[in-house]
């Protein structure tokens, strides 16, 4: 008896308050409270589009109410206790977030409520009493929410193109646009790590939009059907930007950093994770006919051999590359040491260098030998012996000047037998 009174005070309360909006509206008096009210009517029938291009139209002529509208929302969906009314704020909320650009003042405001507490969609407070099966609704709901807060605080939901005039771009600027087309390698690496920080994001959107899937009596719904639509739709964008990006990243994993390689190996072992459920969830809105079937994209499916194997693969690269760092500081401590051992004394000795060694046996000995005393050769009695060719008169000059010169002098005729 308790939950049919609250479910019929539920639905008065939310009519009067869509009749008062559509008598102040006759009355002359059109602002954006009143629109969110009457788009957000507690009914079966999907939001319509007009209640959209008129804000829409308020939004481009008075850029201040943004603001306006983002508190009007948030007293709309946190005072409800209708899912057809929470529902229907969603879709308006998801509608508009497609329709503006993600650098509009629109998400500005939207971020500056949920900060003031004025807005809250995860965790989110609904709580349907107008339905007896409140928990299938209550969990939609907030999924749904969910998804949307993701959104807000990724910009990657929307891509704008802007649109260059050709007329006004000059020859410089088109040499400056051609120059700019071969990136460099460190502007490679910068793309790569900024395509790192939005995978995660994208994942997790992702993930929202599965676990949107209604159950139970939510699933037979027409309204939440209706809103299915919207969801699936932006996930085929998000799901076809997610896999490019994993593939470029792919590309240049063996020239990112550790830190960084870890981190794209974890985004793709999660992939191949999240490529199931998506597919089956991709399954189930095809059996149930949401959107045709020709919108799906593939889903590339990630065999766990491949992440075997990719993690195998980065394991050994990692060994050998701390290896390979690490063996020549040891060639070098180990060639020092060795050196260390096997170097002899040196020995200065004016100007010449001797090593200290054993084997005295094995030195070489110099052509002219002179002997060690105090008589002083000069240059002339040199030039007077090598001069001198005669075997005797060497002989003579070695008697004059005693062991002072020893020279050997080359005579073919004496050593030679057969002359």
């Amino acid at each position: 008896m308790h939950k049919r009174f609250q479910r019929a005070y539920t639905s008065i309360k939310e009519n009067t308050f869509v009749g008062c909006a559509k008598i102040a509206t006759v009355g002359g008096f059109c602002d954006i409270d009143l629109i969110v009210v009457k788009a957000t009517s507690p009914d079966d029938i999907p939001l319509r589009d007009r209640y959209v291009l008129q804000l829409l139209k308020i939004f481009s002529v008075s850029p201040t109410s943004y603001r306006t509208f983002a508190t009007s929302f948030s007293r709309r969906f946190s005072k409800t206790k209708c899912w057809r009314v929470a529902l229907k704020c969603l879709i308006l909320l998801h509608r508009l977030l497609r329709a503006l650009p993600y650098n509009s003042p629109f998400r500005t405001e939207l971020l500056w409520t949920r900060s003031n507490g004025y807005l809250s969609l995860d965790p989110c407070p609904f709580r349907d009493t107008s339905s007896s099966n409140s928990h299938d609704y209550t969990h939609f709901i907030s999924s749904y929410a969910n998804l949307l807060n993701e959104a807000l605080d990724c910009l990657t939901i929307d891509c704008v193109d802007t649109y260059i005039d050709p007329e006004e771009s000059t020859d410089d600027e088109n040499d400056e646009e051609h120059e700019t087309l071969i990136p460099t390698y460190p502007d490679k690496m910068k793309l790569v790590a900024e395509k790192l920080e939005i995978l995660p994001q994208l994942q997790t959107l992702i993930d929202c939009v599965i676990d949107c899937k209604p159950k139970g009596a939510a699933a037979r719904s027409f309204l939440i059907q209706c809103a299915l639509k919207y969801i699936i739709r932006d996930s085929f964008f998000c799901y076809n930007n997610y896999r490019c990006e994993i593939v470029s990243v792919l590309d240049h994993l063996i020239q990112l950093p550790y830190r960084s390689c870890m981190t794209a190996f974890g985004v793709y072992k999660k992939a191949a994770v999240q490529a199931d459920h998506l597919s089956e969830f991709y399954d189930w809105c095809k059996s149930v006919g949401l959107c045709g079937s020709y919108e799906y994209p593939f889903v590339d499916r990630i065999p766990e051999i491949q992440i075997q194997a990719l993690e195998s693969f980065l394991d050994g690269m990692w060994q050998l590359t701390e290896s390979s760092s690490s063996s020549p500081m040891a060639s070098t401590v180990e060639s020092s040491s060795s050196s260390l051992e096997d170097e002899k004394p040196l020995i200065r000795f004016n100007n010449w260098v001797q090593f200290d060694d054993d084997d005295e046996k094995n030195e070489e000995h110099a052509l002219i030998t002179f002997a060690t005393n105090d008589n002083v050769m000069t240059w002339e009695v040199l030039l007077e012996a090598s001069a001198d060719s005669d075997g005797g008169s060497s002989n003579d000059l070695n008697e004059e000047n005693g062991d002072d010169l020893r020279i050997q002098v080359y005579n073919p005729y004496v050593v030679n037998p057969f002359y």
